[in-house]
């Protein structure tokens, strides 16, 4: 094989050639250069001095191709050429015979070299066929590594697809681990398969499943603590182990290890939604180096597992929560059946989809009957249109007064009052239907008619007792009081000797008595205002404010705004008992300094507010339950409030004052 060398200076073969090169010419032109001849020879094979110089220029051309490669001989070439021109053209005595020497070494240098270098390329190709056949030796043996690195993989693929859909095929989770544990020893080739499940609860691992271990092994290893052992470490970090000898490893917690004569082990934590469920652990008697295919295939088995663990408990979790949901759905059905109270459902349009026992006493239509109504059926005009406003109300979320009175028409023609309560049921974060539930309160009604009808009476009764005693207060006991003033001072009057003494007392009753002539007199218009029947309610009212003011030393304003109207005697007298007993409390208990009666008449109500600003109180509970503490004076105004169909409000906190508010639809 020839060499692929260039010309490389600092080779010796290089420095060789320039050396013989520089003698070959020194002696080729010897005589020239006044040297004396470095080789003496008459004849060389029957050649000529100057022949075999030429002879020699050949060898060194030969040789610098040999060495560096043909570039290099012909580059060789070229420089004897020149060196051997001048000799052969002027000096030679036989310039032919020189010239045809030169031609021939010169021809010769470069047959020679391009034989060198077709030899050369000869080898190359030679090379690198040898070197395409290890190419393809070396491509071969990849290609049937990758082969059954690819048949591998698709046998391990195919094992994962078997796996799943063995951890498919039913939601019962102990005879899929076996199978599970079976295939698991058949494609990793191993010969115990442990699969521990975590309680998250207790913080410590189970185990749930066991192949190829003694019975006392399996006991031995049943519960672990978290962050114990080497399935605890792995549960507890997440992170694969490889164990080459469990037997002997330093981190060994359990003897029955050691005892079971355990070796190499590979342990992977078994995911489900991104978080630790369990490990799987996979072992050998002897051992066995585990490959990281091995721990990635095995990581993917356990993540199946470790899903199919999770769905399992999921669909035990389910059905517990549907029986819970049966049981109970069949605790409310009997709940519905048998309420005392009518409840009925009905869908957005109206349409009744169920009710109860209740509810055919109520309507007196049956169950059957009422499915195939609508809940407009039983109500009047303008009973369905409060109905409907209260639906429109629940659905747009707006807040509502419950429950609300609702009147209903029977199968029979009869009315009746109810109580009722409308709530909207929900599916699937979206509005369904609505659930009513009714009490019949006829009769409570009728009652509190009756009551109202009866507290009427006696504030009727009430109100004409005090009328009566304030007109004999004034028309008699006043009369009576004045009459005997005069008496008293005509007789002071005509008894000049009386004594000093005697006269003085005289006059001091006579002081007193004209006191209780005042007495009665405010008296009688306290019981019953003359002002309120002849001029009106406003009228009466800055009576008792002037009243109010000289009493108890507090300031009122009284505002009126709309439009002033007068009322029938009943209300402007309901109206201003209401307002005076506010008064009365405002100057009792409140120590304010001024006071406000605001009167609003509006085109249907009648708004009166009487504010202060005394020192308040804490907010009161329910007024019909003042009665109890004696705090009659409010519980007296409600009842006149509810006389006139109104509403009362009374607002106050500590050192804000108080607020009294009465609508009446008057």
């Amino acid at each position: 094989m020839l060499p692929k060398a260039k010309i490389d200076v600092r080779s010796y073969h290089f420095w060789i050639i320039l050396t013989l090169l520089m003698l070959c010419t020194a002696n080729h032109y010897f005589e020239q250069m006044g040297i004396p001849t470095l080789l003496s020879y008459n004849s060389l094979f029957g050649l000529s001095r100057h022949t075999a110089d030429r002879v020699f220029y050949l060898a060194l051309i030969v040789y610098a191709g040999y060495t560096f490669g043909a570039t290099a001989g012909l580059v060789a070439s070229f420089a004897v050429l020149l060196l051997m021109l001048p000799r052969a053209v002027f000096i030679s005595v036989n310039p032919v015979d020189a010239l045809f020497e030169t031609t021939i070494v010169i021809l010769a240098g470069v047959t020679t070299n391009l034989w060198f270098k077709a030899r050369s390329e000869r080898m190359q190709a030679i090379e690198q066929r040898e070197q395409v056949r290890e190419i393809m030796a070396i491509s071969q043996g990849k290609l049937r590594t990758q082969i059954r690195s690819t048949m591998k993989h698709e046998k391990d693929l195919a094992a994962l697809s078997r796996l799943s859909n063995l951890l498919t095929q039913s939601p019962e989770l102990e005879p899929l681990l076996r199978s599970a544990t079976d295939m698991i020893m058949s494609v990793m080739g191993v010969d115990i398969v442990l699969v521990f499940s975590l309680e998250e609860e207790a913080n410590a691992l189970m185990l749930i499943s066991s192949e190829g271990v003694s019975l006392e092994f399996a006991g031995g290893v049943e519960r672990m603590k978290l962050g114990e052992g080497f399935n605890g470490r792995v549960a507890e970090t997440g992170e694969p182990l490889v164990v080459e000898n469990a037997s002997r490893d330093p981190r060994l917690s359990r003897e029955a290890v050691r005892k079971e004569g355990l070796h190499s082990q590979l342990i992977v934590p078994m995911r489900s939604r991104a978080r630790v469920v369990g490990t799987l652990c996979i072992g050998m008697h002897q051992y066995r180096q585990f490959t990281a295919k091995d721990i990635a295939l095995l990581t993917v088995m356990g993540n199946e597992i470790g899903t199919a663990i999770d769905n399992a408990r999921l669909h035990q979790d389910q059905l517990i929560i549907t029986d819970q949901l049966r049981r109970s759905e069949k605790h409310y059905r009997e709940l519905f059946e048998n309420a005392h109270d009518a409840i009925w459902i009905d869908d957005l349009e109206g349409n009744i989809i169920s009710a109860n026992r209740a509810s055919e006493m109520l309507t007196g239509f049956s169950k059957e009957k009422l499915s195939n109504m609508k809940t407009k059926d039983f109500l009047s005009p303008e009973d369905l249109e409060t109905a409907n406003e209260m639906r429109r109300s629940l659905l747009h979320g707006e807040p509502v007064q419950q429950p609300y009175r609702q009147y209903l028409i029977r199968k029979d023609g009869t009315q009746v009052t109810l109580r009722l309560t409308t709530n909207l049921i929900y599916g699937d974060g979206q509005s369904k239907a609505f659930q009513n539930i009714a009490r019949d309160i006829t009769e409570e009604a009728k009652m509190q008619e009756s009551l109202r009808s009866y507290v009427r009476q006696i504030t009727k009764a009430q109100e004409d007792e005090r009328l009566r005693i304030s007109r004999e207060l004034h028309d008699s006991t006043a009369q009576n009081l004045i009459a005997l003033l005069h008496r008293l001072e005509n007789f002071l009057d005509s008894q000049e000797n009386l004594p000093l003494e005697e006269a003085r007392e005289l006059w001091a009753i006579h002081e007193q008595v004209k006191d209780i002539v005042q007495g009665v007199r405010y008296l009688s218009r306290d019981l019953r205002p003359a002002i309120l029947d002849d001029v009106g309610l406003l009228a009466a009212l800055h009576w008792v404010s002037r009243e109010f003011k000289t009493t108890y030393g507090i300031r009122i304003s009284l505002q009126v705004h709309g439009s002033e109207r007068r009322f029938v005697p009943e209300v402007e007298l309901l109206l201003f008992r209401i307002i005076q007993e506010a008064l009365r409390n405002v100057g009792r208990h409140s120590h304010a300094s001024n006071a406000e009666v605001l009167i609003e008449f509006a085109e249907n109500k009648t708004t009166v507010i009487v504010r202060d600003n005394g020192i308040g109180f804490q907010a009161l509970g329910k007024i019909d339950d003042l009665s109890r503490d004696g705090k009659l004076g409010l519980v007296g105004m409600q009842e006149r409030v509810r006389l006139l169909g109104g509403n009362l409000e009374i607002n106050s906190e500590p050192g804000k004052g108080t607020s009294v508010i009465v609508e009446a639809p008057v």
